[in-house]
Parts: C-alpha cells; sequence; structure tokens
C-alpha cells in the first residue's frame, strides 16, 4: 500500500496536471478566437460598469413615475452597491470551483432577468428587489469576467492588451452609462435604462456559449460558508453604515450610523481570523498580503473613490448650476471617456516596456492635477476653459493607472485563486465607489449647511454659492483620495516589467 506521503504526493502532482490541463485548453485555441472572446467579456463588463450610473440619471424620472419618496429613493442605487459588493468573494470562488465560462453566462442570464423585471415594476419596492438582484447576479458576473481574461491571456503583450481594453471599460464606462441614461431617459423613458441589459446579455450570451473557454480551479471544491456569511455581512454593514452617515439627518455619530460600522468592523476582523485557520478559504490570505496585489488594490479602493467625487458633483454642477438637461449633463462627460479610451490604447504596449509602477505614478499625478482643477469652478464658470482641462488631464491619468493596475492585482496569482483574485479588485472598485459618493455627498451637505448658516441664508432653497461651496470641499477630499493612493503605489509597488511575465512553467499565448 502507498504511505500517506506518497499519496498526498500523488494528489498534488494530480492536481498541477488538472491547473496544466487546464490552462492548455485555454492557450491552445486559436489566437484570433481569443481575442473575439474578449470581445464577448468586454460586452458583459460594461454592461455591468455602466449600470451603477445609467440608473443615476433616470432617477428623478423613475421615482415621480412611481411614487417613490425622497427618503426611499436611495435604495434604487444602494439595493445594487450593497448586493453587487457584498457579494463579490462568494461570487469570486463560485466561478473558481464551478467554471468560469459557467458562471459568467449564468450571470448574464440572470442580470438580463433582473434587468427585465425592474423595467417593468410598477412600484418601488419592485424596482428596489430587481435592482438587488441585479447585483447578485453582477457579483458572478465580473470577476469570472475578469478572471476568464486572466486565464485566458497568458502571453504579457496580449494579456496587456486585454487589460488595456478592461481598464478602458472600467475608467469608461461610468461616463458612457451618464450619456445613455440621459439619451434614454429624454427620447424613450427610464424604464429603457434598465430594458437595454436585455438584447445585450442575450447578444453576448450566445456569442459567449461559442467563443468563451471553459476553465475552473484544479483545486478543491469545498465552500468556507462560515468565511462567506461574515465577509458578505461584514461588506453589507459597512456599505450600508456609510450610507446611512449621508442621510440627510442621520450623520456620523447617530446610533444607526455608529452601530453598522462598529458591526462592520467586527464582523470583517472575525472574517480575517476565519480565513487564517479554514482549509478552504473564501479569500486566501496570500492573495492579499503580496505587497504588490495589496498595493493595487489598496490603490484601486482610493482610486474609485475619488472618482465619483468626479462624476457625483460635476453631474450636479451641470445639471443645477449651469442648467444643462439630462442628455447634455451626458454628453459633457464625453471627452473623459473618449480620453479614457485612447489612453488605454497608448498604455497597452506600454506596460510591457515600462512596467506598472512608473505608469501609475504617472496617471495618478494627472488624475490628481485634474481634479485640484475642478475647485476653482464657479457659478459662471464655462465648461470649455473650466471643466474640459479637467477631464482630459482625469480621463488620461485614470487610463494610465487603471490598465497596469488591473494587470497588476492578477500577476502571479495562483490558477485556483484566479476568480477570488478578481472578485477583490472589482470588490475594491465598487466599495471604494460606494463608500466615496457616501463619504463624500456626507462632507458636501456638512458643507453646505455651514456656508447657508454662516451667510444667513434660507435653509431650504437651492443656493448656487452654498452647492459651488460644497463641490469645492467635495473635490478637495477626492484629491486628498487621489494623493493617497499616489503615496500607496509609491510605497508598496515593486514589481518591474519582469515580473508581468507569467510565472516560470506557465504556458504561453500565440
Amino acid at each position: 500500500m502507498a504511505s500517506d506521503a506518497e499519496l498526498a504526493t500523488h494528489g498534488k502532482r494530480a492536481g498541477n496536471e488538472n491547473r496544466r490541463e487546464s490552462s492548455a485548453a485555454t492557450t491552445a485555441e486559436p489566437p484570433g478566437r481569443r481575442w473575439w472572446a474578449l470581445g464577448v467579456i468586454a460586452i458583459a463588463q460594461l454592461m455591468v460598469v455602466l449600470d451603477g450610473t445609467v440608473v443615476t440619471i433616470a432617477l428623478p424620472s423613475a421615482q415621480r413615475d412611481l411614487q417613490i419618496s425622497n427618503a426611499d429613493r436611495q435604495w434604487v442605487i444602494t439595493a445594487y452597491t450593497l448586493t453587487f459588493g457584498g457579494l463579490l468573494l462568494l461570487g469570486g470562488r463560485i466561478a473558481d470551483y464551478l467554471g468560469r465560462k459557467r458562471v459568467f453566462l449564468v450571470g448574464l442570464i440572470g442580470f438580463a432577468a433582473a434587468s427585465a423585471l425592474g423595467g417593468a415594476a410598477q412600484n418601488g419596492a419592485t424596482l428596489f428587489g430587481a435592482r438587488a438582484l441585479q447585483g447578485v447576479f453582477a457579483a458572478l458576473l465580473a470577476p469570472a469576467a475578469l478572471s476568464l481574461i486572466s486565464v485566458t491571456f497568458t502571453e504579457v503583450k496580449d494579456r496587456s492588451r486585454a487589460f488595456a481594453v478592461y481598464g478602458a471599460i472600467s475608467g469608461g464606462g461610468a461616463a458612457i452609462g451618464l450619456i445613455l441614461g440621459g439619451t434614454l431617459t429624454e427620447y424613450a423613458s427610464w424604464r429603457w435604462c434598465l430594458l437595454i441589459n436585455v438584447p445585450i446579455a442575450i447578444v453576448a450570451f450566445t456569442a459567449g456559449t461559442i467563443l468563451v473557454t471553459e476553465s475552473k480551479s484544479g483545486g478543491g471544491s469545498s465552500y468556507d460558508v462560515p468565511g462567506a456569511i461574515l465577509g458578505t455581512a461584514g461588506l453589507v454593514a459597512l456599505v450600508y453604515g456609510f450610507t446611512e452617515a449621508a442621510k440627510t439627518g442621520v450623520g456620523w455619530l447617530s446610533v444607526a450610523t455608529i452601530s453598522l460600522l462598529v458591526a462592520a468592523v467586527i464582523l470583517l476582523a472575525a472574517f480575517v481570523l476565519v480565513e487564517l485557520r479554514t482549509a478552504s478559504p473564501l479569500l486566501p490570505m496570500r492573495v492579499v498580503l503580496d505587497r504588490n496585489r495589496g498595493g493595487s488594490y489598496l490603490a484601486s479602493l482610493l482610486v474609485f473613490a475619488g472618482l465619483f467625487a468626479m462624476f457625483l458633483f460635476l453631474s450636479y454642477y451641470f445639471q443645477y448650476n449651469l442648467g444643462y438637461s439630462a442628455l447634455k449633463s451626458g454628453v459633457a462627460f464625453l471627452p473623459f471617456s473618449g480620453g479614457v479610451v485612447l489612453t488605454s490604447i497608448v498604455v497597452s504596449p506600454l506596460l510591457p516596456r515600462t512596467g506598472p509602477k512608473p505608469l501609475m505614478l504617472i496617471g495618478l499625478a494627472l488624475a490628481t492635477v485634474g481634479l485640484v482643477t475642478f475647485t476653482s469652478i464657479t457659478d459662471t464658470s464655462s465648461w470649455v476653459s473650466s471643466v474640459l482641462p479637467g477631464e482630459l488631464l482625469m480621463s488620461a491619468g485614470l487610463a494610465l493607472v487603471l490598465v497596469p493596475l488591473s494587470s497588476l492585482a492578477l500577476t502571479g496569482v495562483r490558477d485556483d485563486d484566479a476568480g477570488v483574485a478578481s472578485a477583490v479588485l472589482n470588490s475594491t472598485q465598487q466599495i471604494g465607489g460606494t463608500l466615496g459618493t457616501a463619504l463624500l455627498n456626507t462632507f458636501y451637505a456638512s458643507a453646505v449647511s455651514s456656508y447657508v448658516l454662516a451667510h444667513h441664508l434660507a435653509p431650504s432653497a437651492f443656493n448656487p454659492l452654498a452647492a459651488i461651496h460644497g463641490y469645492h470641499v467635495a473635490f478637495w477630499i477626492g484629491v486628498g483620495l487621489l494623493a493617497t493612493a499616489f503615496t500607496t503605489v509609491l510605497v508598496l509597488v515593486n514589481a518591474g516589467k519582469d515580473d508581468l511575465a507569467p510565472p516560470p512553467g506557465a504556458p504561453t499565448g500565440g
């Protein structure tokens, strides 16, 4: 009989063979098919990213149509972000174990069904529930999409190009959502901001069944149920706590806000303890404790928190101060979207030559300067002279950050962990945007209230000068977030251009 040590060695060897077979199957396919598969993945990712903002511009119309109260309207946004951000880690692990293609396709169909339900909603409760379901299926779809890119493109130059596409979508998708939301709301109905996902998802599903190659973890398939419960509950409590703090009349010192944030700390601390001790963790600590990956995750969280400072408060500025329509406000963001896409194309061939750190530092410096320019806007500023330069600087800067950041976050990760590493990156973006919105909105409201009191203005009426003061405060906090991201990359990231290559023995694509 074989000894226990021999059996263990044989088991490890079999697991390694399974992983090699999975990767070889992925990379043995014709190169052209891989790029078509990337197109399918990109469409799905764009749908998820823009859904975070496409509904924002449609919200006033939906609120009037469904008679949603002012207190409850925020659930149209937070029902999506809570479930999306809270379930991403579990979604990544499910993709690893059940198969990334399979979970990707399930996510597409589920997202389409939830979008159809929301588009047909006849009351607020149905719309809130549909948005929560969208978040559930987005939590399956997003990490599966990114991990499919990681295991499909293993050759460094091809991977750089693939992540350039992903970075362009991550950076420009939110602005595209504002344009699309404004167009559909103005010329069709707010319902089409949700219903538009149905044909997109069906096309992506059909193409994905043909073009995308299956891959899954060659390791174990057990689920860390306690970790899933603690991690998800902790993230939900954290996001919900920040959301409560942003509400008028609640604030940071309310019992509800403090209770939720304390609960989040306790739950997330318990989650870390469980992950360190369990045999099959939901989030292996090796994924986040790696210096470069940990730095990239923290930078991603800060960047997306700062990015939402631009989207949220420029949207207010365009519509309330400059009097733009929903569509015109969306179009005003178009240079930002175009700048991200064009710069991403330039970054792709540079990444293998320079490595990630120089590009990320230059990008963060540009984005920070761009956000600083918005702190000088006034109630009579011109979009061309006061807004456009900042948009262009931020778009170029964010593309320089997001392309290497997406690659760095998955560089050197074990094939078994590709899904969860992808989920962590997506989670930092989603949670960063959500927490940034809540944080900045709270400081904006406080700044406006202070300005109104100091100048003895009517508190109930919209005052343009008070609003401008609030925007400036929020933009400066956003600047601080981006500057902190710059420091994070400077101190933690030390990966060079050679570190972006696959680990020794990994197959390479043609």
